[in-house]
């Protein structure tokens, strides 16, 4: 049976969309959402990187375009094609979620944890992985995540959540008509989810 939801489907078609309509529709059902977002960052019309955004609202920085004036300090950097990946910020805004929501001792009430996304920028943090398997394996929470397309060198993290027998994973493709039916058969697969574990 499947305790955890993810989308999968090329950048740019819609995921982040969809998980976010998801979550309010649940939200105004009685279910308490918590986890993050990656969004785009757009200056004077052109992407310059993403920032990871909560469930509540707080941003942080995850990723920018690289400024080739400024100095590296000789520091390691984690890069993802014209990305430079800010890891600390990301550690710092992503790693108390997965921390509160295992401590979630609200009596078990019905909670979905957000991961949005697991992909090749957050995976350069190994407490991410560590994180991101344990909220798999407990059972204090659904997962409503997003993965990468594979294509490329698989990546083992996204590759070990798409195998796993307890995550249901729906494709988003670019017709509108997909996203639109595919809203409601995500919701009722997390309801579904949010069954078994409460």
């Amino acid at each position: 049976m499947s305790k955890h939801v993810f989308l999968t489907g090329p950048p740019g078609v819609g995921k982040t969309t969809l998980v976010q309509k998801a979550c309010e529709a649940l939200a105004s059902s009685g279910v308490g959402v918590e986890g993050f977002y990656t969004e785009e960052v757009r200056e004077g019309g052109r992407r310059v990187g993403f920032d990871v955004v909560t469930v509540r609202g707080e941003r942080g920085r995850l990723s920018r375009i690289r400024d080739v004036s400024a100095p590296s300090h000789g520091r390691r950097e984690y890069t993802v094609g014209q990305y430079v990946v800010d890891l600390s910020s990301f550690e710092n805004m992503a790693l108390p979620l997965f921390r509160n929501v295992g401590s979630a001792a609200d009596g078990g009430s019905r909670k979905v944890f957000v991961i949005d996304e697991i992909g090749k920028m957050e995976l350069f943090s190994q407490s991410f992985i560590r994180a991101v398997r344990q909220t798999l394996d407990s059972s204090s929470c659904t997962i409503l995540g997003t993965i990468p397309v594979p294509k490329g060198k698989p990546l083992g993290l996204v590759e070990e959540v798409r195998g796993r027998r307890d995550v249901k994973v729906f494709t988003v493709s670019v017709s509108k008509e997909n996203r639109n039916s595919l809203l409601q058969d995500v919701i009722a697969a997390l309801e579904l989810c949010l069954k078994q574990t409460s």
